[in-house]
């Protein structure tokens, strides 16, 4: 059942990143490329903790895509907010 559960998250997340790259080709608005590459490691997670035999050592390091995801939406906030407080230059 734990499989299942991290197949449809995979699915529910990839989805996700194919939603917001495709908002980002619509839009160039760089906050979308952000959360698209987000979503996408949060993908990585679930195909790494589905595949990972939850009783090895290492499997901590698979939460290192979540932690990157996290990351990537914080610099995506940030370079939002650095652009949008920019002067335009007048026309």
């Amino acid at each position: 059942m734990r499989e299942f559960i991290w197949g449809l998250l995979t699915m529910e997340t990839m989805v996700a990143a194919l939603f917001f790259l495709r908002s980002w080709r619509i839009t160039s608005d760089r906050l979308f490329l952000f959360f698209a590459l987000a979503f996408l490691a949060m993908t990585l997670n679930w195909i790494g903790l589905a595949s990972v035999d939850p009783a090895r050592e290492r499997v901590h390091l698979v939460y290192l895509f979540r932690l990157a995801a996290f990351v990537l939406i914080i610099i995506g906030i940030i370079d939002k907010n650095r652009h949008s407080s920019r002067p335009r230059a007048p026309d």
